[in-house]
């Protein structure tokens, strides 16, 4: 084998290649982005989860508040309540 047709051979495996991974990568659900790397495509599933998620989260959020809120108040009254007692 020549030198030229070491250096065709390498372009064709390297090509192949390249095609496979590319194949591989998009079954398995992966494009790459700007930067060139590797990142997942969200699915209309995935998309909807992260929305519930971030639903929920705001939620608990407002509950939190109120709970702490009424905790602030609850305690307010039993000081007062106290400061009656004596």
């Amino acid at each position: 084998m020549d030198w030229p047709e070491a250096i065709v051979a390498i372009i064709i495996i390297v090509t192949i290649a390249k095609f496979l991974n590319k194949r591989r990568n998009e079954r398995l659900g992966l494009v790459e982005d700007v930067h060139g790397d590797l990142v997942t495509i969200p699915d209309r599933g995935t998309q909807q989860l992260r929305e519930d998620v971030k639903y929920l989260k705001d939620r608990v959020a407002v509950l939190e508040k109120l709970a702490t809120e009424d905790r602030d108040a609850y305690r307010l009254e039993n000081e007062i309540e106290k400061l009656r007692d004596r």
